[in-house]
């Protein structure tokens, strides 16, 4: 297999950025350094129960559930965020030009009623605590279904037993959740790739690595060992829109916010690439805070002790005044208490051949009437 060369590399973050504490961790990812080596005996105890747990799959004796139709996994090998979320919308809209008829399913990680067994059915105006960050981006994006369940077999049948039209799931994240088939996987790396190649918690690996892939994209070089999954590989841009987007759906262009002071906040894996993309389009970071993952960015008051103030003003405040940007993942808890607030969305570009590769994979395994594919 050809590897393609890899995108630009992205800026450095600002020296002022805050980092949560989590951030030790992944940079010691990077190394085999003392704190790596120190956390590998808990490494050689999670790749025993998780190759306990696959070999149970593998043998028919753990069953995993089989969609009536077919379905893609989009995840990550990896701890942490890849950008899987904006592949998935990519991928549904690859999927619909070609005649499919897509539904998105997710656990709905940092949800607060993560453990309750029923699907819930994720529209345009669903409360994130109760659906999640991405299925809830996913479904005011893509317009198609998004189910959310503790078990992803229970999202999918309920997907497709309200939407009997629904002639493909596409799992967001779940290449380690063996209870549901799949037909087709898809792996999404970030700049850091497989870092220093260990497993949790020595390292970022959730899973050995290299294993079997139908299709990887990397956002950094091309991680290592890439050529023995056998996958279709293409790499993947990303890059901030040219615009930030307000509670009212009203957009702001970037370069109008160019020398003004700017509060940048993100709730995501790897906040320090949001600043650095920020900074990229010419924007002045006065204060730049690495929130946890999926923090409670509507709670006044945590938001408080960042010295955000809740307010019922949604505007952007006077020319001079500082603006405060978030990511679109973290805007609709953010806009709760701070409507003012601007959200800049994430875009990806991938080869048109990635689309087109998934659509032909996908109809080995469609069912007697396939999607009538479009020109």
């Amino acid at each position: 297999m050809t590897v393609p060369p890899p995108p630009p590399s992205t800026p450095a973050a600002p020296p002022s950025a805050t980092r949560p504490r989590s951030a030790r961790i992944t940079d010691a990812w990077q190394r085999k350094g003392l704190l790596a080596i120190a956390l590998l005996p808990l490494s050689w105890c999670y790749a025993a129960l998780g190759g306990l747990r696959r070999a149970l799959y593998r043998t028919g004796l753990c069953k995993a559930y089989r969609a009536p139709v077919p379905v893609v996994v989009v995840g990550n090998v990896i701890a942490g965020g890849a950008g899987k979320t904006p592949v998935t919308l990519h991928l549904v809209q690859a999927l619909q030009a070609q005649g499919w008829r897509p539904a998105v399913i997710s656990r709905g990680y940092g949800r607060d009623n993560s453990k309750n067994p029923n699907a819930i059915a994720v529209t345009p105006g669903s409360n994130p605590r109760l659906v999640g960050d991405e299925p809830l981006l996913i479904a005011q994006r893509s317009g198609v279904p998004v189910y959310v369940a503790a078990l992803r077999a229970t999202a999918a049948h309920a997907a497709l037993q309200a939407h009997p039209d629904v002639d493909v799931l596409v799992c967001d994240d779940g290449l380690q959740h063996l209870a549901l088939a799949r037909d087709v996987e898809i792996a999404v790396f970030n700049a850091q790739g497989i870092g220093n190649g260990w497993q949790l918690p020595a390292g970022p690996l959730r899973e050995p690595w290299p294993r079997r892939l139908d299709i990887a994209l990397y956002a950094g070089p091309a991680p290592q060992q890439l050529a023995a999954t056998g996958a279709a590989a293409w790499p993947l841009q990303r890059s901030l829109a040219c615009y930030a987007v307000g509670q009212d759906g009203r957009h702001h262009a970037l370069a109008d916010l160019r020398g003004r002071p700017v509060h940048a906040l993100a709730a995501i894996a790897y906040p320090q690439e949001f600043f650095a993309m920020l900074q990229a389009q010419g924007l002045q970071l006065a204060r730049s805070d690495a929130l946890p993952d999926h923090a409670p960015l509507d709670d006044p008051a945590w938001l408080a002790s960042l010295g955000i103030a809740a307010t019922s003003a949604p505007t952007i405040g006077a020319p001079d005044a500082p603006v405060l940007l978030c990511t679109e993942k973290d805007a609709h808890k953010l806009w709760r208490i701070a409507p003012h607030a601007l959200a800049v969305p994430l875009e990806v570009a991938i080869d048109p051949a990635f689309g087109q590769h998934a659509d032909a994979l996908l109809r080995q395994h469609q069912p007697a009437s396939p999607p009538v594919k479009k020109d």
